[in-house]
């Protein structure tokens, strides 16, 4: 007996899509992207850059190995709603410790599941991004419109996402002090700084830039994190007031507030750049590495011409401009994640010459 399908996915276009449901029940209007990711469901579910978004998994079969725990990447914080080909309620894997429907009810994330991910991902690439609503089959196309249409996308993403208080996380032997903004920071990043031996002052997005200076930092980091730079200007004018302080590094939306406040622009993609796949060109030693990516927005190449910045990587699929820096400053913004979570390592030794500028900052 075929099972009647009892969810679907309405683009603000009209395209439908019947499903079944997993994870909670409910609701959800959001901006849906694709992830071109073969593993690693758990980091994309809880990565706080996808607040605000659905999310469609390219690779057919999602939820096999379950969740860990351990690979999450936040707590409180990730993609609003995951749409998939073929969800396999299981936790075949040693470390598992729930299934994804358990994760995804405990925090009230809607799945729809048994759709052609393969002509949505078409869809959104030919179409580009767009509100979405995952809502029950009942509900009729015009009523879901109208919902769409009177929903705007919220532009509070970064404060949802952001820490309230300081937090600092400590290595078993410091050699720097990190001050991370934090705009949605993963905790794979803050890992990788702690293994680099740094003391990790985590501050959130709003930290006046008097209060940053005033923890005497070897360097400043801005996280990734959900959204528009340009809703978050608070940021933009305190990185601004702290350039040229220290050794300051951006990644992700940290590259774009980078990128703005030194007077570049912001421009947001047709698709976005959503997984662990994307090759990269670094200008300054013409080698290629492949990179995880997570983003909606890009610096405008033709604007950084009236910057101090130069751009210092490339996107090999679109050109896209991947990373940026002010040698004056030791200012570097880098579009990928060097963290790799998921994806690829190709780019770790990025976090090898923030500490470098780091040592050397000291000594002048």
């Amino acid at each position: 007996m075929v099972k009647e399908y009892d969810r679907k996915l309405v683009l603000e276009d009209g395209k439908e899509y019947y499903g079944y449901s997993f994870g909670a029940s409910g609701e959800r209007i959001c901006e849906i992207v694709f992830n071109t990711s073969m593993t690693g469901y758990e980091e994309v579910l809880t990565d706080p850059s996808y607040t605000g978004q659905a999310v469609v998994m390219t690779y057919p079969l999602i939820g096999i190995y379950g969740m860990t725990g351990e690979d999450s990447e936040a707590e409180h914080a990730g993609a609003d709603a995951l749409i998939v080909r073929e969800y396999e309620d299981g936790r075949y894997n040693f470390r598992g410790m729930r299934t994804l429907d358990d994760q995804m009810k405990a925090k009230k994330i809607p799945g729809i599941t048994g759709i052609d991910t393969r002509e949505l991902t078409r869809t959104i690439r030919d179409g580009g991004s767009r509100k979405a609503m995952i809502t029950s089959a009942g509900m009729p196309l015009q009523e879901a419109l109208s919902l769409l249409r009177k929903t705007d996308l919220p532009k509070d993403a970064v404060s949802r996402v952001s820490g309230k208080e300081i937090m600092v996380c400590r290595p078993v032997s410091e050699r720097f002090h990190v001050v991370l903004i934090d705009c949605g920071v993963k905790k794979s990043i803050v890992r990788d700084l702690l293994k680099k031996g740094c003391r990790v002052s985590i501050v959130p997005w709003n930290t006046p830039s008097s209060r940053i200076d005033a923890m005497s930092p070897d360097g400043i980091l801005i996280s990734n994190g959900p959204g528009d730079p340009g809703n978050v200007p608070e940021t933009v004018q305190t990185v601004r007031e702290l350039t040229g302080r220290c050794p300051i590094l951006g990644i992700c939306l940290g590259h774009q507030i980078l990128a703005l406040a030194y007077g570049a622009r912001i421009r947001k993609l047709k698709f976005g750049h959503h997984g662990g796949n994307h090759p990269v060109l670094d200008l300054d030693t013409g080698k290629i590495g492949m990179t995880a990516q997570n983003h909606s927005y890009a610096a405008d190449a033709f604007s950084l011409t009236d910057t101090v910045l130069k751009v210092t990587h490339r996107n090999l699929l679109d050109n896209t401009v991947e990373g940026v820096k002010c040698e004056r400053d030791r200012a570097y913004g880098i579009q990928f994640h060097p963290e790799g979570a998921p994806g690829p390592h190709d780019q770790e030794q990025l976090f090898d010459r923030f500490m470098e500028e780091m040592k050397n900052a000291r000594k002048t």
